[in-house]
């Protein structure tokens, strides 16, 4: 993909990625979306008003998660200067993926270990989203999503291992968006379909087909990294020195 731009196959990857993630986030974030909708008095819960508290939460969650795609980006700029970095960045977001898909399919809980790593900055965190409960106005909620937005969730670490390879924090923010869209329909579904959703979500044959279908991408990610790599290589081959200048610049696979 040119660097100038992002290329709509990453970015709708990125949201069916989100909408494969939904059982887990559903554990992760739906207490909290109870919690939400509990605490507010019961004169306030009419149905229009608890959809734009759902709402404007999510929409504080995944602007958060915008922030982060964009800052971890950020210092992919600063790291791929060379070729090799580059190709270490986005090696290590091809893994992460694959990780990713382990995770969902309950084949290896390995990305429990990387979540944990997040847990002493959450600590910090989280008293300040408790003293916005409870929540009875649309700013109130906005604020609290961009709090939760930082709970340690080893799905969310993997999609920002993605957008720091993208080493441009545009795109990196335009990952993430597009992966917290995709964790929407999930965490807004109520009642009944809450329920149906839920079930199909945590079915083994779903999770193992959201499993494969992470996977694959992941695999292609790395076979065209492979690819590139090696056109780059035999680029600056004295036999190819004259039809592949030493200025090429490096495609980057994942963009």
């Amino acid at each position: 993909m040119n660097p100038s731009g992002l290329d709509l196959p990453p970015l709708l990857a990125a949201f069916v990625f989100g909408l494969l993630g939904g059982a887990h986030c559903i554990g992760m974030c739906g207490g909290i979306m109870g919690a939400l909708t509990f605490t507010v008095p019961p004169s306030m819960r009419s149905p229009l008003r608890m959809g734009g508290l759902l709402l404007s939460y999510n929409l504080g969650r995944i602007s958060s998660y915008m922030t982060a795609g964009a800052l971890v980006a950020a210092l992919g700029t600063l790291i791929s200067l060379s070729l090799l970095a580059r190709l270490l960045l986005q090696g290590l977001a091809a893994v992460m993926l694959i990780l990713m898909a382990l995770y969902i399919a309950n084949w290896w809980k390995g990305l429990l270990g990387i979540e944990a790593l997040g847990k002493r900055l959450w600590r910090h965190i989280e008293p300040v989203g408790r003293r916005l409960m409870p929540v009875v106005h649309f700013p109130q909620a906005f604020a609290l999503g961009a709090i939760w937005g930082w709970l340690p969730c080893g799905l969310v670490y993997a999609m920002l291992a993605w957008s720091l390879a993208t080493a441009l924090p545009l795109q990196g923010a335009l990952l993430m968006g597009a992966f917290g869209l995709g964790t929407l329909p999930a965490l807004l579904a109520t009642g009944l379909a809450a329920r149906k959703l839920g079930h199909l979500i945590r079915q083994p044959a779903t999770r193992t087909l959201a499993a494969l279908t992470i996977m694959a991408f992941a695999v292609w990610q790395l076979w065209a990294l492979n690819a590139h790599s090696g056109d780059h290589a035999s680029s600056h081959s004295p036999t190819h020195s004259s039809s592949h200048p030493a200025s090429h610049s490096f495609s980057h696979t994942i963009h």
